[in-house]
């Protein structure tokens, strides 16, 4: 919810809320085709020799030296490259797994990386190993503080962000790493103290992959054991993808510009560069060109009715705008009020487009399953529009009950599968009943938005947020409950590490999207700021990076 203050309209005399939102941070620069063939045609004959050459490094048996092995799959996932070479990483991943290399190591650099990448890739490794750092008192040896040793722990600071609820070794290695790094880091080489300050503020594993592509490849041209394939690679393939990216963000910016809700409408937020960056964060690969504009298309309505519910609607409105969304027939239409009127019919327009593109994929169409999220979710904002206009401030547990459906991931998860090949009915289902890690996912989203806003949401006189709830409940103040809520943050996280090791329910793709929709919410709502209402506090450098500029080759 936005504000409580606002004035009368005087087109209809009704007191509604003021959003004032900022305009768009980007004019018309992605409304235009940077595209050149030629380039890239020329750019994908030596991606393809290069990928050749990767793929033997990757297989070759006569280097066969696992540490390398592992350390080259480490290189490859950070510059944003593995994606070409999935099976082969894979069985490489499986065949140290089996053979229990970790094992033998007793470097911490070297077991922590196992352990994280084991753990990335779904691999049950035990923290166990990490017992050999403690000292005969139970505390990790003093050895391990010393600046020789800041890329163990680095590392190990990397691999504590992979934890499950039994780890609790790693507790005390990410307590005991974040302070040794902190105080160390500006007396290292430039190199390493500006890898240890972006870990610092932005771990890898809660990182958007491509913006720790972008990161990892700037530090990766100064490494001098550097691979000189790699990071060129890295970089064609990074352009090549981010010209595709813009592409695709040309076509949305022209659909959301013929649909002129911006300027119809004055109260909701110009965000639709924002709404496909955030669908990048969720699969940047090129087999998932039609799955971003899709879930893009879906992320760009869901915020229109969301500003309406928030910033501008009567109850009376909203309620006979929720009805007519359960109904989801076109002869509601003449029931809404007026401005409602483009925006109701947009909504059923969009998924008439989506079931007409899928069928003619010959493809499941999943998109009945999201239509009942979408209702799901509007059902959900009245109830706090309701809240909200009535002053009712509920208890913590009925207030997150609603706010885990409010916080859209249980719409924007199945809707993240309507432009994937792979997406079953079995896949549907599976997301439609709110597994664990859904629920992981959308409880962090939820919590750290309600950290993030509380301060700006109060000074506008709201009541109804996680944080005011919780504090009502229990008596404490502002800093005692946000704190309660980041716990409640990092036992969900561990609960979502959990659900990504192997055996899992569903495939490692569909995992993957949710696993991505939270690391959004890591990087968006970082030192408590709202990175999608005011993207110049966290987004825009983002955003920049992965969609205006190009890397220098």
């Amino acid at each position: 919810m936005t504000s409580l203050t606002g004035n009368v309209n005087h087109e209809d005399g009704i007191f509604r809320p003021e959003a004032n939102f900022s305009p768009s941070l980007w004019g018309n620069i992605f409304s235009y085709s940077t595209m050149d063939n030629q380039v890239s045609e020329k750019n994908i004959e030596e991606i393809e020799t290069l990928k050749e050459e990767v793929e033997h490094m990757i297989i070759s048996t006569t280097n066969n030296a696992t540490i390398e092995k592992i350390h080259l799959i480490d290189t490859l996932e950070r510059l944003g490259i593995s994606y070409h070479f999935e099976e082969e990483i894979e069985d490489q991943i499986s065949k140290m797994f089996d053979l229990n290399v970790i094992h033998e190591e007793d470097d911490l650099y070297k077991v922590a990386l196992y352990f994280r990448l084991f753990r990335q890739h779904g691999y049950p490794v035990s923290s166990d190993h990490f017992n050999q750092f403690k000292g005969s008192n139970g505390k990790f040896k003093e050895t391990l503080l010393t600046v020789t040793d800041a890329k163990g722990l680095l590392s190990l600071y990397e691999a504590a962000h992979v934890r499950g609820h039994e780890d609790v070794i790693l507790e005390e290695a990410l307590i005991l790493a974040t302070s040794h790094l902190e105080s160390i880091a500006s007396t290292l080489d430039s190199t390493l103290e500006k890898q240890i300050t972006h870990a610092l503020m932005q771990s890898l594993h809660r990182g958007i992959p491509r913006a720790e592509a972008h990161f990892y490849i700037s530090i990766y041209e100064n490494v001098d054991s550097r691979n000189e394939k790699l990071l060129r690679l890295a970089k064609l393939d990074y352009n090549l993808l981010q010209m595709l990216h813009k592409e695709e963000l040309r076509e949305l910016t022209l659909w959301w510009k013929d649909l002129d809700l911006a300027s119809k409408l004055s109260y909701v937020r110009d965000r639709m560069v924002e709404c496909f960056f955030w669908t990048v964060g969720v699969y940047f690969e090129p087999q998932y060109s039609r799955a971003r504009i899709m879930l893009a298309k879906c992320i760009a309505m869901i915020s229109v009715i969301d500003d309406t519910y928030d910033s501008y609607g009567t109850l009376d409105e909203l309620g006979v705008f929720t009805e007519a969304v359960d109904q989801w027939n076109i002869s509601e239409m003449d029931r809404l009020p007026n401005y409602m009127k483009p925006i109701y019919t947009i909504l059923l327009d969009l998924f008439k487009e989506y079931e007409i593109e899928i069928r003619k994929k010959d493809r499941f169409n999943g998109v009945y399953y999201v239509k009942e999220a979408m209702k799901e979710i509007v059902r959900s904002y009245y109830i706090e529009a309701q809240w909200f206009i009535e002053g009712k401030i509920p208890s913590f547990k009925e207030y997150l009950s609603n706010a885990l459906i409010t916080g859209t991931y249980y719409l924007l998860a199945p809707a993240s599968l309507l432009g994937m090949r792979s997406a079953s009915k079995t896949a549907f289902d599976w997301m439609m009943n709110k597994p664990k890690i859904l629920v992981a996912s959308a409880l962090i989203g939820r919590v750290i938005d309600d950290i993030a806003t509380y301060k700006i949401e109060k000074e506008k006189g709201q009541l109804i947020t996680g944080i005011e709830c919780y504090m009502q409940e229990n008596n404490f103040s502002v800093e005692e409950a946000s704190a309660e809520l980041s716990k409640i943050a990092e036992n969900a996280w561990k609960d979502l590490n959990k659900e990504c090791i192997k055996p899992t329910s569903m495939p490692a793709e569909l995992l993957m999207c949710i696993v991505n929709l939270t690391r959004l919410i890591d990087v968006v709502y970082k030192n408590n700021q709202d990175g999608y209402s005011n993207p110049k506090n966290n987004v825009k450098s983002v955003i920049e990076a992965l969609l205006v500029n190009p890397i220098n080759i």
